[in-house]
C-alpha cells in the first residue's frame, strides 16, 4: 500500500510549528482588540462571481475553482476582502461608519510551492471601512506595525507607494483598463520592462513610458524627499499630483503619531489586487523575499458589490510568512511555559483517583497528561521527560492511604510526598 501524503502545496503544522501559529494568530487577536476592530467569520468558500469581480486575471488563474452539486461555480477564498466586502454591501450595511473588521483564517492559491509561499496559508486581516481621509491609511500601516512589534520580529521595513501615481499617468494616455490592470500585475512582479513595452504597444506617449521609468528608479528611506520627487515627476498630471499629495499626508500623520517605523518609498510600486485605488504597502524582512504582509485602500469594492459607495482601507499578514521570519530570526519569543504534570496511578484500583485528581489540578488551569498506557514506572517517567513535562504525580497505595501523593520534580530529579489538599499551591509555586 503506498504512503498517503498532503496534497501538493498543503502541509501538515507539527505541534511546535501549530503552537507558534497560534500565539502570532494570538498577537492578531490582540491587536485588533487594541485598535477596535471587531472579528467576523466569513465563509472558505465563496461565489466565484464574487472572488473574480476585482481580483486580478493573476489571481483569478490560480484560484482553487469548482462546481458545486448545484452546478454552481464557487472557489476556495484567496483573500478575506472580497468576503468582508460582500457583508458590508449587505447584512451590515446599515451599520454606522466606520466600520473596523478583523478576521483570520487560511486561504488558497494554487502558486508554485517554494519557501514562504503554499498553496494553503494563514491570514489576519483588517478592514476600516467608511472613511476616506488619510488618518484612515495611517492607522492601517500602525495597525501592522504593532502586529510586527508584539510577534518579537526585527529589521522589518514597510515599501509603501500609491496606486494613484501610475494610474493617473495611465489615464491622462486613454490607456484601456484592462492594458492597465496588466501592466500593474507586471509592476508587482517587477517586470517593469515588459510593463513599459506593453504601454508602448498600447499607444502611449514617449514622455509617459519616460516618467514611468524613471518612477520605477525612484525609492528611498528618506520618505519626504522621495514625495517631493515623485510631486516634481508627475507635474502636470493633475490625478497623479493628487495621489503623492495625499501619499505626504498619510506619511505625515504617521511621522506626527509618534510610531517608529522604518518606511521606504518605491515610486514604482504596484500590487496585483485590481481594486486598490490609493496607498498601498507591503512588509518585508532581510533575507526573506516575500512580503510578510500587505495592503492599501481600495473605494470602489463595495459599491461593485452592490452597496453604497463606501471608501475603505485594509492589510492581509501573513501568519506562517511571519513564522518562517522569526525562525530566521532566532525563534519565536514564547512567554513562560505552561507547567506540565504528569499524573501516574501506581496499579488499576488507583486509576479512578487518578482521574480524579487529574481534573482536580485541570481546573486549578494546570495542563496535565494522565497516564492511559499502563507502563512500568520508569517508562512512564522516561516519556515524560522526552515530552519535557515539569512534574509527575504519583498516586501510591501507601501514601494514598495516607491522603498523600509522591511528585516528581521531572528536571530536578527530586521527588517529595505532599499531601493531596495541598497538591495545587505546590505545584504552581
Amino acid at each position: 500500500m503506498s504512503e498517503f501524503k498532503p496534497v501538493r502545496g498543503m502541509r501538515d503544522l507539527l505541534p511546535e510549528d501549530a503552537q507558534v501559529l497560534r500565539a502570532i494568530e494570538e498577537k492578531a487577536r490582540v491587536v485588533a482588540r487594541l485598535y477596535g476592530y471587531k472579528e467576523i467569520v466569513t465563509p472558505v468558500v465563496e461565489s466565484y462571481d464574487l472572488l473574480s469581480a476585482k481580483a486580478g486575471e493573476e489571481v483569478k488563474s490560480r484560484m482553487f475553482l469548482f462546481k458545486d452539486l448545484g452546478g454552481r461555480a464557487v472557489a476556495l477564498r484567496p483573500e478575506f476582502t472580497a468576503s468582508v466586502a460582500r457583508l458590508v454591501a449587505s447584512t451590515l450595511r446599515n451599520e454606522s461608519k466606520p466600520l473596523r473588521l478583523f478576521c483570520v483564517g487560511s486561504v488558497y492559491r494554487y502558486d508554485e510551492p517554494q519557501r514562504g509561499r503554499y498553496r494553503e496559508f494563514w491570514q489576519s486581516n483588517y478592514e476600516l471601512m467608511g472613511s476616506d481621509r488619510p488618518e484612515a491609511d495611517a492607522e492601517i500601516l500602525m495597525l501592522t506595525n504593532s502586529l510586527m512589534q508584539l510577534t518579537g520580529l526585527k529589521k522589518y521595513v514597510f515599501k509603501v507607494g500609491h496606486i494613484g501615481v501610475l494610474k493617473g499617468l495611465l489615464g491622462r494616455e486613454n490607456v484601456d483598463e484592462k492594458v492597465q490592470n496588466v501592466v500593474m500585475q507586471l509592476m508587482d512582479k517587477k517586470q517593469h520592462g515588459d510593463a513599459v513595452a506593453l504601454l508602448e504597444r498600447s499607444g502611449a506617449s514617449r514622455e509617459c513610458t519616460s516618467i514611468i521609468r524613471k518612477l520605477v528608479e525612484l525609492k528611498g528611506a528618506n520618505i519626504f524627499r522621495v514625495v517631493d520627487e515623485i510631486k516634481t515627476l508627475v507635474d502636470g498630471c493633475t490625478q497623479s499630483v493628487e495621489a503623492v499629495r495625499n501619499l505626504g499626508e498619510v506619511l505625515e500623520l504617521v511621522s506626527k503619531s509618534g510610531c517608529t517605523i522604518d518606511v521606504t518609498v518605491d515610486a514604482g510600486f504596484a500590487r496585483g489586487l485590481e481594486y486598490y485605488t490609493g496607498m498601498i504597502f507591503e512588509v518585508y524582512v532581510p533575507d526573506l523575499d516575500i512580503a510578510l504582509g500587505g495592503g492599501g485602500r481600495y473605494n470602489r469594492l463595495i459599491e461593485l458589490f452592490g452597496g453604497e459607495p463606501t471608501p475603505a482601507v485594509g492589510v492581509a499578514h501573513g501568519m506562517d510568512r511571519i513564522m518562517l521570519a522569526l525562525q530566521l530570526q532566532g525563534g519565536f519569543e514564547k512567554a513562560g511555559e505552561q507547567k506540565t504534570a504528569v499524573v501516574v496511578p501506581t496499579k488499576d484500583e488507583l486509576i479512578g483517583e487518578a482521574m480524579k485528581l487529574a481534573q482536580v489540578l485541570r481546573e486549578a488551569g494546570m495542563t496535565v497528561e494522565l497516564e492511559v498506557m499502563g507502563r512500568k514506572m520508569s517508562k512512564v517517567l522516561e516519556a515524560a521527560g522526552r515530552r519535557k513535562a515539569t512534574f509527575a504525580v504519583i498516586i501510591g497505595e501507601k501514601e494514598f492511604r495516607e491522603g498523600a501523593v509522591v511528585v516528581k520534580d521531572l528536571a530536578k530529579r527530586e521527588q517529595t510526598v505532599i499531601s493531596v489538599g495541598k497538591i495545587k499551591e505546590y505545584l504552581k509555586s
